[in-house]
């Protein structure tokens, strides 16, 4: 899961090697939450207009995960 997250958000950026993913600990429901860090000059290029890219990536991130009968969260941090 977080090597899914790594590639799409790679494809994204003007700079790939300061993508960084890190993975919480399983919520109480099972949520698996990933960290999504990206160069503030990404910022906007992660998110898209009105968030529309970053509401992408959580959903191939669920659908992924629901492959795997998991629970996934994506929050994307600077």
């Amino acid at each position: 899961m977080k090597e899914l997250l790594l590639t799409i958000a790679r494809g994204l950026v003007e700079e790939p090697d300061a993508v960084t993913v890190t993975q919480d600990e399983p919520l109480e429901d099972g949520t698996i939450v990933f960290h999504l860090h990206v160069a503030a000059d990404d910022m906007g290029r992660v998110i898209g207009k009105q968030g529309r890219i970053a509401k992408a990536m959580r959903v191939v991130m669920r659908a992924a995960a629901n492959r795997q009968d998991a629970k996934v969260s994506v929050e994307i941090d600077d």
